[in-house]
């Protein structure tokens, strides 16, 4: 015996020409099946989101004109951002190594950008700068292709930077080795700026990794930061025929200095690749340098 599909009885035809408002949830008929009434939560519970990420996105994010873009080395750029309207802002840069998210105009994606000066700058000239790696394809080849004026936008200031409490007094951690690779130099500037008594430490030691000496930044600035008390220990990973310096990881490189330190009095500061971090920590922890005394900004 074959079945007989029954159409269902037409629906009686409105006679108003606008959409009825939405009913508060006590206000939703007994005779929607539970499928339309967890339907209908779904809908208001995605539009309360919705409506609570645009709020938050109103708040967090700052406009900010560019002061400065210009080259550092080889895919590197120079960019500073003019904070003389957003004082806040500038005030919350208050630890070396800390860092926030930048967003340009047409890209959706913001990039993530370590603080490279000091808090001291933001606090007297009401600017941030920054080291950025141009990536083809990327929010931040972007923003390296921006010229003075362009306004960006500017997420909160965020971590807690470089702990160097953990290897104070000077006295007591006359030792410390820093290793930083590619654009991972940035906070390191800001650490090295910012002042950590490297004067007042006996080795003080900043292995700075790079592919060749065009892509090395701050070259400018060695001179200063080891009148500072910072001996600087450049490596490249493929250097050209005429240089005479280290070669290879920056790992590496300290490997073969065998150079005799206490590990009890020795602080360590790292920034760059996680190969090269895991590594060094290893390398660290294995001659006996407490893990606690090891600062990385992330």
């Amino acid at each position: 015996m074959s079945s007989i599909a029954l159409s269902p009885a037409p629906l009686p035809l409105r006679t108003h020409a606008h959409p009825s408002p939405l009913l508060p949830p006590m206000s939703i008929p007994r005779h929607l099946t539970l499928h339309h009434r967890q339907s209908y939560h779904h809908h208001r519970r995605r539009l309360a989101v919705a409506a609570a990420a645009l709020r938050q996105d109103i708040a967090v994010w700052t406009p900010a004109p560019l002061s400065f873009v210009e080259p550092a080395a080889k895919s590197l750029f120079h960019v500073t951002v003019d904070l003389s309207d957003s004082p806040d802002l500038a005030a919350s840069h208050n630890r070396a190594g800390q860092y926030l998210q930048l967003k340009v105009p047409d890209s959706e994606k913001p990039s993530f950008l370590a603080i490279a000066s000091p808090p001291s700058l933001a606090a007297g000239k009401g600017v941030f700068e920054f080291l950025v790696k141009s990536v083809a394809g990327s929010s931040a080849e972007i923003l390296c292709g921006l010229k003075r004026g362009d306004v960006v936008e500017l997420g909160p200031v965020m971590g807690n930077g470089f702990d160097v409490d953990r290897i104070q007094p000077p006295e007591e951690f006359p030792t410390v080795l820093i290793f930083a690779t590619g654009s991972g130099i940035s906070p390191i500037r800001s650490l090295i700026e910012s002042g950590f008594s490297a004067s007042k430490r006996s080795d003080v030691r900043l292995y700075y990794g790079a592919r060749n000496h065009q892509r090395m930044a701050y070259q400018d600035r060695f001179k200063d930061w080891e009148s500072s008390g910072v001996r600087i220990v450049p490596v490249l990973s493929q250097p050209g025929d005429d240089w005479k310096g280290e070669t290879g990881y920056v790992q590496a490189a300290f490997r073969r200095a065998k150079q005799s330190f206490n590990p009890l009095s020795t602080g360590v500061v790292l920034c760059g690749q996680k190969q090269m971090t895991e590594e060094v920590t290893s390398i660290l922890v294995a001659d006996g340098v407490s893990s606690e005394k090891i600062l990385k900004n992330f």
